[in-house]
C-alpha cells in the first residue's frame, strides 16, 4: 500500500514507518525535521515540507499518489502547550486542516490520526474508554479535540474515514537500537530520568507528590512505542478492509507512579540519580490509565512488550548510544 506519514521522522511516527516497511509498504515520510531526523527513516523517502505549505504537500500529493495518510505531525508537551497556546492550536488544528484540504484535493479518504488520553482531562473513573466524556484541561488536549470533532464532522458529511488512536504514555525504543527518543529538551518521565541518571541532567523533578494516588504522585499508563506501531498496522489494515471509522484507546489498561517509574529506571541503570521533589506542573491529571477493549476486539491487538522493565531496558540501551553517538560527533 502507498501511505504517506507526517511527521514521520519523529519519535513515534519513525518506529511507525519502521513497522510499516518492514512489512513492504511504500511509504513517503513529509516532515519539517523541526523536531524528528532523516537518519530515524528506516524506510521510505523523505519530503521535507511544512503542513503550513499548501504547494508542497500538493507536490508531495500529486507525485506519490497516497492510499492513506497516517498523521503525526503535531506539537505534544502537555507544560509548553500551557505556556504557549497559540502555537499548539496553529500547529495541532490549523496545520492539520491544511493536511486535510490536500487529502480532498487529492481524493485521499483513508486516515489514522494520531490523538491523545489528554482529551479526556481527569476522567470520572479508571480506566478510562472511549465513550467517556472529553474535558480536557490543557491546550495539547484541547487541540486534539478539536481535531477529532473536524474528522467527525468530514465524516459524516461526505466519503472520508478515519481511525483516530488515543495515546496514554508511549515510551520505550527499537529493541536493536536503530531509532528511540532524541528531543533535544526531553520532558517524558522516563527520557528525562535515564538522561538523568546519564549525567546529561543534575537532578529529576518529581512534579507533585499530593495528588489522590498511592504514593501522592501521577500514575501513567505506559505503553510501548513497538506496541503502539502495531496498534496503527492493524488499524489501518481494519480501516481499508471494513471502511468504518473509528476511536480507539491505546494502552496497557494499568499504570505506574511517576515514584514507582523512578525506582524501576534506578534498577534497570544501576545508577541512584538524584531525585528532588517540588511543586505540580500545570495541565497534569492524577491518573490516565487506557481502557483498550475496543481495540483488541476490533484489530485483534495484543501487546507483546507490557513489562515496564524491558520499556525502560530499551529506552536506556537507545539512550547510551545515542548519547555516545552524539559526543562523538562534537
Amino acid at each position: 500500500m502507498k501511505i504517506l506519514v507526517t511527521g514521520g521522522a519523529g519519535y513515534i511516527g519513525s518506529h511507525v514507518v519502521k513497522a510499516l516497511g518492514e512489512q513492504g509498504h511504500d511509504l513517503l515520510v513529509y516532515d519539517n525535521l523541526s523536531t524528528g531526523h532523516d537518519w530515524a527513516i528506516l524506510y521510505g523517502k523523505l519530503v521535507k515540507g511544512e503542513l503550513a505549505d499548501s504547494g508542497c504537500l500538493d507536490e508531495a500529493f500529486s507525485t506519490f499518489q497516497p492510499e492513506a495518510v497516517l498523521h503525526f505531525a503535531a506539537s505534544i508537551q502537555v507544560e509548553e502547550s500551557v505556556r504557549e497556546p497559540l502555537r499548539y492550536y496553529r500547529n495541532n488544528v490549523s496545520n492539520s486542516l491544511n493536511l486535510l484540504d490536500a487529502m480532498a484535493r487529492h481524493g485521499v479518504r483513508n486516515l489514522i490520526y494520531s490523538s491523545t488520553a489528554a482529551v479526556y482531562g481527569i476522567p470520572d473513573r479508571m480506566p478510562a474508554d472511549e465513550s467517556m466524556p472529553l474535558n480536557p484541561i490543557n491546550p495539547y488536549g484541547a487541540s486534539k479535540v478539536m481535531m477529532e470533532t473536524v474528522l467527525r464532522d468530514i465524516a459524516s458529511a461526505g466519503d472520508f474515514r478515519y481511525i483516530a488512536l488515543r495515546y496514554f504514555n508511549v515510551a520505550g525504543a527499537d529493541a536493536q537500537t536503530r531509532i528511540g527518543q532524541a528531543y533535544t529538551d526531553a520532558t517524558h518521565l522516563i527520557t528525562r530520568a535515564l538522561k538523568t541518571a546519564n549525567g546529561e541532567f543534575p537532578k529529576l523533578s518529581i512534579f507533585g507528590t499530593g495528588y489522590p494516588t498511592a504514593d501522592g504522585t501521577c500514575i501513567r499508563d505506559y505503553i510501548h512505542v513497538d506496541d503502539l506501531a502495531d496498534a496503527h498496522i492493524r488499524a489501518l489494515n481494519y480501516l481499508m478492509e471494513t471502511g468504518k471509522t473509528e476511536i480507539m484507546n491505546c494502552g496497557y489498561g494499568h499504570g505506574f507512579s511517576v515514584k514507582e517509574v523512578v525506582s524501576i529506571a534506578k534498577k534497570v541503570t544501576g545508577i541512584d540519580f538524584l531525585v528532588e521533589e517540588t511543586d505540580r506542573r500545570a495541565g497534569d491529571p492524577p491518573e490516565l490509565v487506557a481502557d483498550s477493549t475496543k481495540l483488541r476486539r476490533l484489530t485483534g491487538w495484543q501487546p507483546r512488550h507490557d513489562d515496564l522493565e524491558f520499556i525502560i531496558q530499551t529506552a536506556w540501551d537507545w539512550e547510551l548510544k545515542y548519547s555516545s553517538q552524539l559526543k562523538a560527533n562534537k
